[in-house]
């Protein structure tokens, strides 16, 4: 394992063949590891997960605006406390990609959302793009990161979501030398693979999201850019329903990422306990958390 350069020389189209391969190779999905079967002969496996990133992506921004942080303070103000309490009566749990400044920030939350038997991911330092990172300083981030929630929640975190799913060339390295059990920020395929880096099997478990089952691309809103949330809650129903009903119907994984700022909203929270509903009506679900599906996946493969 090394540090792969950032940007290759020369124009895309004057690159040699080496040069082109070797950067599809860096991270690349090998071998499917979608089960035969799920734990309890389950038809599908639900892996519900929520990004708190609460004030973290303003700050990235060097945005001061009390504006701005006040919408992500609702994340963990109101969101998070409908998140939870939902989560708890239906009794599912679920996975929580943490930033470590929004940890630091709100270290109880962390420590009670880990207290309810729910699992705590890395999710970056500050919420800081990975790809304009060198080696050093993105190592050094996310160690610091898994530090800090460690420290919180007395166990070390075994996976990491990368910040806006930003996975840099030099990503996968910092991920094997620290040892994580899985990623969930490629999207390769709609079932868990094995990561390959430079074509070498890693062990890694790749737990695939993808905008569509992201409730950010639907609902996020930035006053001073073209991001609106054109899209209805209902519409939002409509497209998460669809792709669990076609997991359901393959017998394989649905994984949705979710916003406390976004999700937790009293008109969107809707669609979340509503979808749950309807995935419990279909019967035969294994509710887990990232963490229990790789773990699963990597049985019998070793």
């Amino acid at each position: 394992m090394s540090e792969h350069p950032q940007h290759p020389a020369g124009e895309p189209w004057e690159w040699p063949e080496a040069v082109w391969r070797g950067i599809v190779g860096r991270a690349r999905a090998g071998r499917s590891l979608a089960p035969a079967t799920w734990p309890g002969e389950a038809r599908c496996a639900v892996a519900l997960s929520f990004d708190a990133d609460h004030e973290t992506i303003p700050l990235r921004d060097s945005d001061e605006s009390p504006m701005r942080l006040s919408q992500g303070q609702y994340g963990s103000r109101r969101g998070m406390p409908r998140i939870r309490a939902l989560l708890e009566r239906e009794r599912i749990p679920a996975s929580f990609f943490y930033p470590a400044v929004s940890a630091l920030l709100h270290p109880d939350e962390v420590r009670g959302v880990a207290g309810e038997g729910h699992e705590i991911g890395i999710h970056s330092w500050i919420h800081e793009r990975n790809t304009t990172l060198t080696y050093e300083v993105e190592r050094d981030l996310t160690l610091r990161a898994m530090e800090v929630l460690d420290q919180l929640t007395g166990q070390p975190p075994v996976g990491i979501r990368t910040a806006s799913w930003d996975f840099s060339p030099n990503t996968l390295t910092v991920i094997r030398e620290i040892g994580l059990l899985y990623d969930s920020s490629l999207m390769a395929d709609d079932e868990p693979y094995e990561l390959l880096e430079d074509d070498e099997p890693t062990g890694i478990v790749e737990l695939p999201p993808e905008w569509i089952r992201d409730d950010a691309p639907y609902l996020s809103m930035q006053r001073f850019a073209g991001v609106r949330p054109y899209t209805p809650p209902s519409g939002v129903e409509e497209v998460f329903r669809a792709e669990f009903d076609m997991a359901w119907q393959e017998r394989g994984l649905f994984l949705l990422t979710m916003h406390p700022h976004h999700i937790g909203h009293r008109s969107r929270i809707t669609i979340l306990d509503r979808l749950i509903q309807h995935m419990k009506a279909r019967g035969n679900i294994w509710f887990a958390t990232h963490a229990d599906v790789a773990r699963w996946c990597l049985r019998g493969t070793e």
